[in-house]
């Protein structure tokens, strides 16, 4: 596996893959992850991803063009697959993935399996809330996931914020 770091308006991005395509996408500030020691780091090795991810700080980004590799269960699969489907600017709810992939009843599940997304930003589980229109839990943080959503006009810009994150 390749690595490399990126910095962004959020902090620090841990960016991770293979031949297969993108494995990972960690905000290493808000869970730090430790390197195995049989990875390689290729500072240049994610060079597409890293323009993409400026634009999409920049705000002129609204879909990602990375081949993905996640691994996970079939369900993490399905519901991942699930979160690439919510457009850019909006957010559903956990019971909506759960009645995307064919299990209405399995609304917890979705919501560990929404957790445990290694690709954040580009699989946005950020557009993930509450039924009730609550942001709740994030993986990055709260603070980062409302960050997101306001890049994205899901939220309104909160008063004095700029326009970008």
């Amino acid at each position: 596996m390749n690595y490399s770091y990126h910095d962004s308006p959020i902090g620090r991005l841990l960016l991770a893959g293979d031949a297969a395509g993108l494995r990972r996408l960690h905000m290493d500030e808000a869970r730090p992850w430790t390197i195995p020691n049989d990875w390689n780091e290729r500072p240049t090795e994610f060079d597409k991803l890293r323009q993409q991810l400026d634009a999409y700080f920049a705000g002129s980004l609204q879909h990602f063009n990375i081949t993905l590799a996640a691994r996970g269960t079939a369900f993490q699969l399905a519901v991942w697959e699930a979160l690439l489907a919510i457009p850019y600017g909006q957010t559903r709810s956990y019971a909506w993935v759960a009645t995307q992939i064919g299990r209405p009843k399995a609304v917890r599940a979705v919501g560990a399996a929404n957790g445990a997304n290694p690709i954040a930003i580009v699989i946005p589980c950020h557009r993930v809330i509450g039924a009730n229109g609550a942001l709740t839990g994030y993986g990055g943080g709260l603070e980062r996931k409302e960050l997101l959503l306001r890049l994205e006009g899901a939220l309104p810009l909160a008063a004095g914020s700029a326009s970008s994150v």
